[in-house]
Order: C-alpha cells, then structure tokens, then sequence
C-alpha cells in the first residue's frame, strides 16, 4: 500500500514536471523572435546597402512576414562608414525559418539582388552577423525608436556561471537605477541558440550623447548601485565583457509615433 502510494506520488510529480515544461517551451513557442542582423559593408558600399533596404528590402521583408522593427546606423568610426544594424521580429522560429526560405526565393528579391551587384559589385565585407532573441521578462514592451533620438546597443559576455544572476540584477536593481537617471530601455533580450554563448543584450535611448554621457556618469556614482554591485559580486564579477555601439535611426526605419 505504502509502496504504491510513494509510486503514485512519484509519478504525479514527473508528470507534473514534465506538464510544466511542456507549458513553458509552449509560451516560448508562442513569444515572438526576434533578430538581430549586423551587416559590414566593402568600403565606400554603406549608402548603396542602405538605399536597397530602404527602396527595396524592407518592403519584400513585410510581404513574407518579418516585421521591421529598428535600423541604425553606429555614429562612431570605423562603424559609422560600413555598418547597417537592424532588428526584425517574427512569429515564431518557424515563421522565421520559413519567411528567409520564401525571401531568398522570391523572384522580386533576385532581381533587385542581380541589379544592386551590377551597378555597385561586391557590398557586404562578411557573411551578415544574425542572432536569433527572445525578449526577457522584465523587458519592456519593443517598440520603434524615436527619430530624434540616440540609442546604445550593449552586448553583456557573462563570467561562467553568471548568466541567471547577472539578468537577476537587472530584473531587480539595474533598470530601475537606469531609469532613474534618464536611461530608457527600449528592449532586452537573451539569445535562443546556447551556441551563442552566455550573452545578454539590450538598447537603451538618450535624448543625445551628451545625456548619454551624463547619465552613465550619474549611475555609476549613484550609492544604490554601488551598494548593489558590491552585494553582487561577493563571488565574483557578473560580466567578463562589455560591448557598447552607440547608434542612431536611419532614415528609412520606422519610428515611435
């Protein structure tokens, strides 16, 4: 009687479990994907990569079903002259999947592709850069930038085994002190393929980069935060590496309302 019970409960609980993981990788089914697509042009290539999109790619991106969410441009050298930034968001990674299928096939995109290389040749210096995101929970709502606006495009490399707690301190501690120094973030997100490595992203808007400069200067001095990044790591630094690309919309890129 006893064993039976004990297997009965047992089993309630696998199943249980299993039940719950079958629910979460459903709602991250469900969640929309994002993309992140980095494009490095052949030199003096920038202004015709960025006419295509802007007379062209876009467009047939929407007829597939990707939607266009932002495009920037990096404001700093030697990014400001060969490098488009974009994100785009899907349904689902099957939508996604199926969507760059039906663009790369469509006769439209051949003949737009087939014209661009005649009159311009080689474009991109390098296969694009595309990383495949889920927005995080405590991410706002991802919408369009503002066009009059400067955006920070921050790629955070985690120290082993920090990942879950450096996203914790910034569910708990980081946006908020953000946003109490001026600083917006439009988005965050961590990657859906692990081969991307221990990596979290995320963009936040300033009015310009001398606001930007000042509220960074403001966050870093403010006892809150120094309180929380020491508490933080007792054991160690969240983050091995920083990457930070300030940017601003292109003129093609659709913008808050």
């Amino acid at each position: 009687m006893h064993t039976c019970y004990r297997l009965t409960t047992v089993l309630g609980a696998v199943f249980a479990t299993a039940l719950l993981a079958q629910v979460a990788t459903a709602a991250e089914d469900d969640a929309p994907v994002y993309e992140l697509r980095i494009y490095t042009c052949e030199p003096g290539k920038l202004d015709p990569l960025l006419d295509r999109f802007r007379s062209h790619t876009m467009r047939i991106f929407e007829k597939h079903g990707m939607e266009n969410v932002a495009y920037w441009v990096p404001t700093d050298e030697p990014k400001k002259s060969n490098t488009l930034i974009y994100i785009l968001r899907h349904k689902s990674s099957d939508a996604a999947k199926a969507s760059w299928q039906a663009f790369r096939e469509d006769p439209e995109w051949r003949a737009v592709a087939k014209a661009s290389a005649e009159q311009h040749g080689k474009i991109l210096a390098e296969r694009p850069y595309s990383l495949y995101m889920t927005a995080t929970d405590y991410s706002p709502n991802v919408t369009p930038p503002k066009s009059d606006a400067i955006y920070e495009l921050r790629v955070y490399t985690a120290a082993e085994g920090k990942l879950d707690a450096l996203h914790d301190r910034f569910r708990q501690h980081t946006d908020a002190i953000f946003k109490g120094h001026g600083m917006a973030s439009t988005g965050y997100w961590a990657p859906r393929d692990a081969e991307a490595g221990d990596i979290m992203l995320y963009v936040l808007e300033y009015p310009n980069r001398e606001a930007a400069k000042a509220s960074w200067k403001a966050f870093f001095a403010d006892p809150n935060w120094k309180k929380v990044a020491e508490e933080t790591q007792k054991d160690g630094r969240l983050v091995s590496k920083v990457e930070s690309t300030y940017m601003v919309p292109t003129d093609f890129s659709p913008t808050a309302k």
